[in-house]
């Protein structure tokens, strides 16, 4: 393993004798997080950081504080995508721990039917992504965007893809299928999910914790953030899950609709003269705790709230009600259930949100302890409940990091 790595940006060659690294970068529809670990094993974080807010006047650069320099919290220029992977770059290059990058992993929402596992991003897998950005022109375009610009300033570099899609990816058949005419099926028309990387993380991180057994038992996933889904699996692998061949389906989110009437489509555009591109746009961007609320897509500002706005309160009573119910579906796909586990910013934060979901869940064995609860802790139902009740953070950015570290090590792919 080389303790010397090059960084070339921008043509010029620079030698470092510092440790090798990983970046990561995980680019979604309005922000961008990156952080960079060194090689070791597992990769240990040495920096973590966001632009958020892109696209609006009040754009942010985050960088966490290390054991060697202060927290960064600044207004930057990222009125566009672009104008953010650029601000991202100038911080990332700036870095003396980036002049030791020996790879860079990125989180690709979509990886198709064809791409499982973490692939070497080469112009083949470029030209599919582009392909299947039809599948998520929400945020492909944009991950595009990043690999091409880090591959124009950090040039001899690896990058390497690692997909949302792929923790799912060998589904039961049954659980794949959409009902529509089979012709579509050729065309990779089915039922994928997300959050794979966080589902991953999940799992292994509930095996370190609570053993191999809890791991490969019957277990539900609730990764509820901004982007919410759930998934259910047995024997540490998925076999189903919320979300479907975008991830605009499945349970209400912070702006997303989750599932909805088909007909809804051809209604609109009967009454309203909608075109898909607008439909689209609703469906992605102004539904979900937004569309309900018409006040906020922030689940915080909504519990704080509701009270006082009926609007808020049908918003929050919504999201809690679809999320319950998904674990009575998985409930009833896994034969029982012995975990479950919460996840993301709203599972991992907001004690209330887990309460009126697990709410009237007891016939399936599910009872949570209330202060346990209140406090976060890691485990929140009683110690002899017969299904373990976990609040577990997630780390997309270690799962990327370790799946790129396996690839250039590795030599494979």
């Amino acid at each position: 393993m080389p303790v010397a790595a090059f960084l070339r940006t921008k043509g010029e060659t620079i030698e470092t004798p510092g440790p090798a690294c990983i970046l990561t970068i995980n680019g979604g529809s309005s922000s961008i997080k990156f952080a960079l670990f060194d090689v070791s094993n597992p990769p240990r974080r040495l920096l973590r950081g966001s632009i958020d807010r892109i696209g609006q006047p009040d754009a942010a650069l985050r960088v966490e504080a290390t054991a060697t320099s202060p927290a960064i919290s600044e207004s930057v220029d990222a009125a566009d995508y672009g104008a953010a992977i650029d601000t991202l770059i100038a911080t990332v290059a700036t870095d003396e721990a980036a002049r030791s990058v020996v790879a860079i992993g990125h989180r690709v929402v979509h990886g198709g039917p064809r791409y499982a596992a973490p692939q070497r991003l080469t112009k083949e897998v470029i030209g599919d992504l582009r392909i299947l950005s039809a599948f998520d022109p929400e945020h492909l375009p944009q991950e595009i965007r990043l690999i091409e610009a880090f591959a124009e300033h950090f040039p001899g570099i690896p990058q390497i893809a690692c997909f949302d899609t792929a923790f799912h990816h060998d589904m039961p058949a049954v659980a794949q299928l959409l009902p529509i005419p089979r012709r579509y099926q050729a065309q990779g028309l089915r039922r994928y999910g997300f959050h794979g990387l966080s589902y991953a993380y999940l799992i292994e991180e509930l095996g370190r914790i609570a053993g191999r057994e809890a791991a490969n038992g019957r277990v539900i996933l609730a990764h509820l953030g901004s982007g919410a889904s759930l998934a259910a699996v047995r024997g540490g692998k998925s076999i189903d899950t919320s979300m479907g061949l975008t991830p605009a389906a499945g349970i209400p989110m912070s702006t997303r609709s989750g599932d909805l009437d088909p007909g809804l489509m051809g209604h609109l555009a009967r009454t309203e003269r909608m075109t898909p591109a607008a439909f689209t746009k609703m469906v992605n961007f102004e539904s979900g705790l937004l569309g309900i609320s018409e006040t906020s897509a922030d689940m915080h500002e909504l519990v704080d709230r509701e009270a006082h706005d009926p609007r808020d309160a049908e918003a929050v009573a919504l999201f809690c009600y679809e999320a319950k119910k998904c674990i009575g579906a998985y409930a009833a796909a896994l034969g029982g259930m012995d975990t479950l586990v919460f996840s993301g910013g709203i599972g991992e934060n907001a004690p209330t949100i887990r309460a009126r979901i697990c709410e009237g869940l007891g016939f399936l064995g599910i009872a949570i302890d209330p202060e346990r609860n209140e406090q976060g802790a890691a485990l929140i139902s009683p110690d002899s409940g017969a299904v373990a009740v976990r609040v577990i953070a997630t780390d997309e950015e270690s799962m990327i990091a370790k799946s790129v570290q396996t690839v250039i090590y590795s030599g494979s792919r």
